[in-house]
């Protein structure tokens, strides 16, 4: 913030505040007054030097610049049960999938994944009963291929509908669903996580290697902070996020937690219903962290009229006040103060008031 000198004569000295000056407190500061104490000298309309300023037009408010940290926390739920080589894979880690989509091939046979809490264990035939029966018929009836009871028997009718499913994929319909043609999770859609690792075209598959991770409906979003700077920022403060796409998201502390390495951090939550990256959640990469660049409003933007808050003075009664350039005393609100300067009601611009010499 630059000011002028001019000297006035006898005891003032007046600094100029150049009009629609703009006191906003650049991002990094990590000190803040959401309220401020006014102490007034011994005598303030008898101090023996003070400087005066001109109310202006202009715009207070704080904020601290520092990293939001975004990842994924994917939840182990689907193992593969076949056995031979991977021919192609039909997935890239954070697709969203639906019931019926194919994940990757084994032996040129797709494996497809369905919704249901109990994982496949087993090949279905008719004669097989069970909850995993119940759920492949489910499936097959969302589909539009099977009309009977969803009972959990495996007979004609079931049957007939896997043939149906079969031929769909290419396959030979032989109406029997074999052991690791399906992977069940709890629910879809989803977004997913593949273990690299072991599927990947070319690699060998035993069968029980835990594949697939359900992701969250977003990745979850914290600060690193210091004690100190968690001592400057309230609660349920809002946070403006440069994400990697050049968009803004916005979010709000929620929670501090101290995580598995001793390090502090800031939990964000969403402002609304929405997820906090909205509909560019796949811009996170699902098996890395992503480091962006991030304001915390620690004081919210206020404009209006602004004096630096050494010139506000609080009076026995608890009334806030400022002094003119003749010593008399004008009565004010303060609406917003952050790093040395406050926006005020109850003067008008241009009005000179006075600073006493060392506050």
């Amino acid at each position: 913030m630059s000011a002028e000198y001019t000297p006035r004569a006898g005891r003032p000295r007046r600094w100029l505040l150049p009009a629609g000056i703009a006191a906003i407190i650049v991002a990094g500061a990590v000190g803040w007054a959401g309220a401020t104490v006014f102490l007034p000298p011994e005598d303030p309309l008898d101090a023996n030097d003070y400087t005066l300023v001109d109310v202006a037009s202009g715009t207070v408010g704080s904020t601290l610049s520092l990293n939001v940290v975004g990842e994924w926390s994917p939840e182990p739920e689907g193992s593969n049960n076949a056995a031979g080589t991977v021919t192609s894979v039909a997935v890239v880690n954070g697709d969203v999938v639906n019931a019926g989509d194919v994940l990757y091939s084994v032996d040129l046979r797709p494996i497809v994944i369905v919704a249901g809490e109990t994982p496949a264990f087993r090949s279905l035939s008719v004669g097989s009963t069970g909850a995993d029966v119940q759920q492949l018929q489910q499936f097959l009836a969302d589909r539009g291929l099977y009309h009977l009871a969803i009972d959990g028997d495996f007979g004609w009718g079931t049957a007939q509908s896997v043939k149906a499913w079969q031929r769909s994929l290419g396959v030979e319909a032989d109406g029997v669903v074999h052991d690791g043609d399906i992977i069940f999770v709890p629910s879809l859609p989803a977004r997913i996580w593949i273990d690299e690792s072991a599927i990947a075209k070319g690699n060998r598959l035993g069968g029980g290697e835990k594949v697939v991770s359900v992701l969250p409906n977003a990745p979850v979003f914290t600060i690193p902070i210091t004690d100190a700077q968690s001592a400057v920022i309230p609660s349920s403060v809002q946070v403006e996020i440069d994400a990697p796409s050049g968009s803004t998201w916005s979010a709000a502390v929620v929670d501090r937690h101290v995580d598995v390495d001793g390090q502090l951090r800031l939990q964000l939550a969403p402002l609304d219903d929405t997820e906090i990256c909205g509909d560019e959640c796949a811009q996170v990469p699902v098996q890395d962290q992503v480091v962006m660049p991030a304001r915390i409003q620690l004081v919210a933007p206020v404009t209006g009229l602004i004096v630096p808050s050494a010139a506000l003075l609080s009076k026995a009664d608890g009334r806030v006040v400022v002094i003119d350039g003749d010593g008399d005393e004008h009565e004010v609100t303060v609406v917003a103060s952050a790093q040395g300067m406050s926006a005020i009601d109850g003067v008008s611009e241009g009005m000179s008031v006075r600073i006493p010499v060392g506050r």
